[in-house]
């Protein structure tokens, strides 16, 4: 079986999954509430889900609802992982929220986004930052999984025995 040698001790890689199982009702709320909340923000303020408040010039992408719903699922479980015990030492992650901006960018509408707007024009956005739109949405899946993939690796690398 291969192992993860972090701070001196070895973690099956197969078992930082696996800890999932063994997550207490209150992780599994939070996963899903903040999986819900993810979907909201990001569909609703992207214009995905039509509201009366944003819209939308471009149409949404085949490829942009699969992101939003890995990234929701990914977003919400990464989120569980900051429910413990308020002793526990407290580590920051910044691959959660980096992976979640590009997510974001890659689904919202090239030509509504303000930033590439300025930068590149409505043409720019259409014919540059559009086409880039799908590498975003991979490298913030990818980031997700990795910041989810850390913190599941210091749940197992940091328990210690009670031993007296």
């Amino acid at each position: 079986m291969q192992s993860v040698v972090a701070a001196g001790v070895a973690a099956p890689v197969a078992g930082q999954w696996q800890r999932l199982r063994d997550w207490p009702r209150r992780r599994w709320f939070t996963a899903g509430a903040s999986a819900l909340a993810i979907v909201a923000f990001i569909g609703l303020s992207t214009a995905m889900i039509p509201n009366p408040v944003f819209g939308r010039e471009v149409a949404t992408t085949w490829w942009a609802w699969p992101v939003l719903v890995i990234t929701a699922v990914l977003g919400g479980l990464l989120t569980a992982t900051y429910v413990r015990d308020p002793a526990a030492p407290r580590t920051p992650g910044r691959f959660g929220v980096a992976g979640s901006l590009l997510s974001y960018f890659a689904v919202g509408c090239p030509v509504c986004n303000k930033i590439v707007l300025l930068a590149l024009g409505y043409t720019g956005a259409l014919q540059w930052f559009a086409p880039v739109q799908p590498l975003l949405a991979l490298g913030g899946v990818a980031l997700l999984g990795y910041a989810l993939w850390r913190r599941l690796r210091g749940e197992i690398a940091c328990q210690t025995s009670s031993a007296a």
